[in-house]
């Protein structure tokens, strides 16, 4: 959803860790995940935690379901018809409606960053797909700089921690969601262990 750059620097290996769960999470809320994703998706390993159960469980599920089931339930949990079972934009969350305050601070954030929409988007660039690409971008430094800890935590705090919780834990319960539902396990979690971490960073 957000315009690619080229620009990366260097991160340290837990840095790119974060980046890729962030990825990952919003590759597979973006839109009905194509093969490749479900594959990929399907060879990922779990552990005994929370969160690695919930990665278990999505590997089985991607190699249990079909393409279409997937994509399918996608459609059923974020589009439908006229609207899906859920609205996963910040706007929505923060305010009960779309296109609200909230954009229009992400927006003029995003500005002064130098981040733009790709051509072609229609979804308001508060969906959680895009805030997670920004996210790993400003880990990655592919916005024409390294961000520091300090200025992640603040995008974060800004635009996700406030809402982003309560989408997964929404996703993780949702009527329509087999597939999902454990992508809801993951995205709580992490933005749990985000926050947990962001706060330590601030006091230590």
């Amino acid at each position: 959803m957000i315009a690619e750059t080229k620009a990366t620097y260097h991160i340290e290996e837990e840095e790119q860790l974060r980046a890729n769960m962030y990825e990952l999470i919003g590759g597979v809320l973006r839109a009905e995940p194509n093969n490749d994703i479900i594959n990929n998706i399907a060879k990922l390993d779990g552990d005994d935690s929370e969160m690695g159960r919930a990665f278990a469980t999505l590997a089985k599920l991607a190699s249990a379901l079909t393409p279409e089931t997937i994509r399918d339930e996608y459609v059923k949990l974020f589009i439908g018809v006229g609207r899906g079972e859920l609205l996963p934009f910040a706007s929505y969350y923060l305010t009960g409606f779309l296109n609200e305050k909230p954009l229009a601070n992400l927006r003029s954030d995003m500005a002064a960053i130098g981040i733009a929409r790709q051509d072609g988007v229609k979804e308001p660039e508060d969906h959680i797909a895009s805030l997670m690409d920004i996210m790993a971008g400003l880990i990655r430094g592919e916005f024409g700089r390294q961000y520091s800890l300090d200025e992640q935590a603040s995008f974060f705090r800004k635009h996700i921690e406030k809402w982003a919780g309560l989408l997964f834990q929404d996703i993780e319960a949702a009527k329509n969601a087999v597939f999902y539902a454990p992508v809801g396990t993951i995205g709580k979690v992490f933005m749990d262990i985000e926050s947990q971490a962001f706060n330590m960073d601030a006091k230590g």
